[in-house]
């Protein structure tokens, strides 16, 4: 038997569709549309298909789009005080700057110039912050988006046992405290964690956000457990081709959980239209009004 497809894509957009249904009561309320600027330094090939796919959806959504392109001769200093400009423009309500930044540029220094307050991707120290003591902030976009699927497919996740694998700060950390949010039992696993197949083994959910192509395997889950994959590893393909897989190794996998996330299709699409979510959220908030239900 196999696990059901949990469609990331399809439910990337019906919340795009919700945002984009918002955007004109805030119009109307603060006469603009809420504005997303992303700032990308250098050339990087994949970081700029990345910009060109959010000021689409951003623009498709009815909001304002802002693209800073700056060379990879840009100083630390100068980027920072672009950011610093975009802190104080009004008609700017997210800002995104495209990591991986350049090297001799501290990506940590230049997270932190962003006002929290317009920190759509979550990565700010206040943000984490917030989330980690269960205040209201802004949340990281792909562990957002992997808590939409996970209470879209199961419903209440209370007493629920998972299991991250994976403790960066982008992804592992948050997921956990959304988890822990939604009174799972959590627990973080990464490399240097003994027996990771008998601690996954316990997870009716797990989440895997390691970066190392197809390592969870389908005798690593629980039968029947909700498998979330974050990873996007590209891998050798047929003849000169590659493809894209995930931290878990699908076709095993799918043999045994209950439902799991593809690569690609699950949890990449989300990550945009969440970001669409967080701006709107941002704008509302900085606008003094409450944010549309549903979102």
């Amino acid at each position: 038997m196999s696990g059901d497809i949990i469609d990331g894509k399809a439910f990337a957009e019906r919340l795009r569709q919700r945002v984009a249904e918002a955007v004109p009561q805030f119009v109307e309320t603060e006469a603009r549309a809420p504005g997303l600027a992303v700032v990308i330094v250098g050339e990087d090939p994949a970081s700029h298909v990345y910009v060109r796919s959010k000021g689409k959806a951003t623009v498709a959504a009815g909001m304002a789009s802002f693209e800073h392109r700056l060379p990879d001769t840009t100083s630390q200093e100068e980027l920072i005080a672009l950011v610093e400009q975009l802190n104080l423009d009004d008609a700017v309500d997210g800002i995104l700057v495209q990591l991986p930044l350049p090297a001799g540029i501290d990506d940590k220094a230049v997270i932190e110039a962003i006002d929290p307050a317009k920190d759509v991707d979550g990565f700010h120290v206040a943000n984490a912050g917030r989330l980690a003591v269960g205040e209201e902030g802004l949340v990281p976009c792909t562990p957002l988006g992997c808590l939409m699927l996970l209470k879209d497919r199961l419903g209440d996740l209370s007493g629920l046992e998972a299991v991250v694998v994976g403790r960066s700060n982008i992804v592992g950390k948050p997921m956990a405290q959304l988890l822990l949010q939604q009174n799972c039992t959590v627990t973080i696993a990464h490399s240097r964690t003994r027996d990771l197949p008998g601690v996954v083994r316990r997870a009716d959910i797990v989440v895997a956000a390691v970066g190392r192509p197809e390592m969870i395997r389908g005798d690593w889950l629980k039968p029947g457990a909700t498998v979330i994959d974050v990873g996007i590893n590209r891998i050798a393909g047929e003849g000169d081709r590659t493809r894209l897989v995930g931290d878990v190794d699908f076709e095993s996998a799918r043999q045994v959980a209950g439902g799991i996330t593809p690569v690609p299709g699950g949890v990449g699409p989300m990550t945009i239209a969440v970001l669409l979510r967080n701006t709107l959220v941002a704008a509302c908030a900085r606008a003094g009004i409450a944010p549309p239900a549903g979102l």
